[in-house]
């Protein structure tokens, strides 16, 4: 590492240090009356401080929900909005910085298996996947922030399509923050902007799974799941041909699950546990496949793939291969 590079991790290890210190001694500051007596005090910078205070607060894994109730409650549902998200979008900006130049390692660990996912997304379908986990919130928030610091992703597309792809839910609790102090001062209407504030969360949780709809099947090249295992990533590749087929010509992959297609309903008890984790479909070409998608997303698998191609193109890889292979 050069000289600018080491002195810029240690300006950024001080400065996490110091908002840990100053969270540590301010937590009491942190409750919606006391934050709103402090923020008073400031007048027109308000917004300012409210904003780093947001940001402070994902870089530090506080409830994000919570802070965005908070500002549509202090500062009404249109500036509330946009001081909200301009608190999420650089807080989530800061934690990413922090994992691609800080504390990769940590993250990393923390992460556990939902970094392979993450990082296996952003390589297929890069800022669209950004995109798709804001809007379906699949991972912790102020995690997932941390984890993509360690994916490809650019800075700015990864900034651009958070920013975007957050303002739904950001305006949804916002607006509920704002109508539960307008019921608090008993003003006239609030049972009505409570009413609406339930509704868009409603239409949040519909938005979500219109969006898991609406992309589709999603498939896997070759090419990126052999990367993915010779990386290591717990992959959960379901066979879905038939007996005979699975142990024929074409061959197998290493550590697949075969349950053919007609048992696959019932026969996921051996696999129920990797629910949470990425699963590969495959069979003779992606016929098959694409239908035991549908089987396992209605059993609750969020991260399926269907191999392209299927095993005639593993085979043909294969076959590459060996001819690539040095002659004794």
């Amino acid at each position: 590492m050069n000289r600018r590079g080491l002195i810029f991790r240690l300006i950024l290890i001080a400065m996490l240090a110091a908002a840990i210190a100053w969270l540590a001694l301010h937590r009491e500051d942190l409750d919606s009356a006391a934050l709103e007596a402090k923020l008073r005090q400031f007048g027109a910078w308000a917004p300012i401080l409210f904003v780093l205070l947001y940001a402070l607060g994902a870089v530090l894994f506080l409830p994000g929900a919570a802070l965005t109730i908070a500002g549509g409650a202090l500062f009404g549902a249109v500036w509330g909005t946009l001081w909200n998200l301009a608190g999420a979008t650089l807080g989530a900006t800061l934690a990413f910085v922090i994992a691609r130049y800080v504390a990769s390692d940590w993250v990393a660990a923390r992460s556990g298996e939902r970094l392979g996912r993450l990082m296996g997304g952003v390589e297929q379908e890069g800022w669209r996947f950004v995109a798709f986990v804001r809007l379906v919130p699949l991972f912790p928030f102020n995690l997932m922030n941390y984890a993509f610091g360690l994916t490809r992703i650019r800075l700015g597309e990864y900034v651009l399509a958070s920013s975007v792809f957050m303002l739904p839910g950001t305006i949804a609790y916002t607006y509920l923050g704002y109508a539960g102090r307008e019921a608090a001062n008993r003003r006239t209407g609030a049972i009505k902007d409570i009413l609406l504030a339930v509704a868009m969360l409603a239409v949040i949780a519909f938005l979500s799974r219109l969006v898991r709809r609406l992309r589709g099947q999603r498939f896997i090249d070759l090419s990126e799941l052999k990367n993915r295992l010779e990386r290591g990533e717990e992959i959960t590749v379901i066979d879905v041909r038939c007996a005979e087929e699975f142990n024929g010509p074409l061959g197998r992959i290493p550590g697949a699950f075969n349950i053919p297609l007609a048992e696959l309903s019932g026969g996921l008890g051996d696999i129920a546990a990797r629910k949470g984790g990425p699963v590969v479909l495959v069979c003779r070409t992606d016929r098959r496949s694409a239908k035991a998608a549908q089987v396992l997303k209605a059993a609750g698998f969020d991260d399926v793939a269907v191999l392209r191609g299927g095993m005639e193109a593993w085979s043909r890889g294969k076959a590459s291969e060996s001819k690539l292979e040095p002659r004794s």
